[in-house]
């Protein structure tokens, strides 16, 4: 897969490893209208590219993503976006954004360093593994703010840590740094300083070396588990089952045990 640049990321490949970093410091890496268009195409294109095992994000200087600009975007020469410019814009950007990076079918990890807030938590939250630092502070600042959640906050962060603790964090706006948000469940491992990006960059090494139909699999019946029945997810299971035994990998996988030897996946 090749990518156009696009304003406020930088896209590395190391491997197997796509590396999208937010690439905005002078606003704590917000997510601007250009940049959240150049994330979306950039999720459609990892999505059909068979070369990408895994997804590392990470976020230039000391923050990790701040949300979305709304600052810039309400100070521009045009004055304030005429009413429902929200709404217009949101299936098309955040709200098309969240989902991708849940569906993506290899995993998403998450190398948090200062502030996620906003829509920069929602991206923390729809990966599947966050490794943060000493840094780090999660925070859904929307009710500080006089507005309501968006994209996929109330969904996620309810999934995540359950009713009782999403009400600490939307209704209250409670911040939350690296050893918290572990103890609640967000975070996977908290690191030192510093350590974030190297971190996340071995986990993502790690499971780009994998079975990536299988985890691509399993990671989406992960996702379905909590609103599905016992059935309808013993029957996704068969299925997945199904289609993971006929992959490549599951051949050397199998010779791998029983050569008693450790298996070498090439992610087919």
């Amino acid at each position: 897969m090749t990518s156009s640049p696009v304003d406020g990321l930088t896209v590395t490949r190391s491997g197997r490893v796509l590396h999208v970093q937010l690439s905005n410091p002078r606003r704590r890496n917000a997510l601007t209208d250009t940049s959240m268009r150049g994330f979306v195409d950039l999720l459609e294109a990892t999505q059909n590219d068979e070369s990408v095992g895994a997804v590392l994000l990470s976020g230039e200087g000391g923050d990790f993503c701040s949300g979305f600009d709304i600052v810039g975007r309400n100070s521009g020469d045009g004055g304030r976006p005429r009413v429902g410019a929200i709404q217009r814009r949101l299936p098309s950007q955040a709200h098309r954004l969240i989902p991708q990076l849940c569906a993506l079918q290899v995993p998403v990890v998450s190398a948090v360093a200062g502030y996620a807030v906003g829509l920069g938590m929602q991206l923390a939250l729809a990966s599947d593994f966050v490794v943060a630092d000493a840094t780090a502070t999660f925070w859904q600042p929307f009710v500080s703010r006089g507005m309501t959640p968006d994209a996929g906050a109330t969904w996620l962060t309810t999934r995540a840590v359950g009713p009782l603790r999403a009400r600490q964090l939307l209704l209250l706006g409670r911040r939350l740094d690296a050893d918290t948000a572990a103890e609640w469940g967000i975070v996977h491992e908290a690191v030192p300083a510093g350590e974030a990006v190297e971190r996340g960059t071995a986990l993502a090494t790690e499971l780009a070396a994998g079975p990536t139909v299988a985890l691509g699999l399993t990671k989406a019946l992960i996702n379905s588990a909590a609103d599905s029945t016992l059935a309808a997810q013993l029957a996704a299971e068969g299925l997945s089952l199904e289609l993971s035994s006929r992959s490549p990998d599951f051949k050397e996988g199998l010779a791998a045990f029983v050569g008693k030897r450790p298996p070498e996946f090439t992610g087919r």
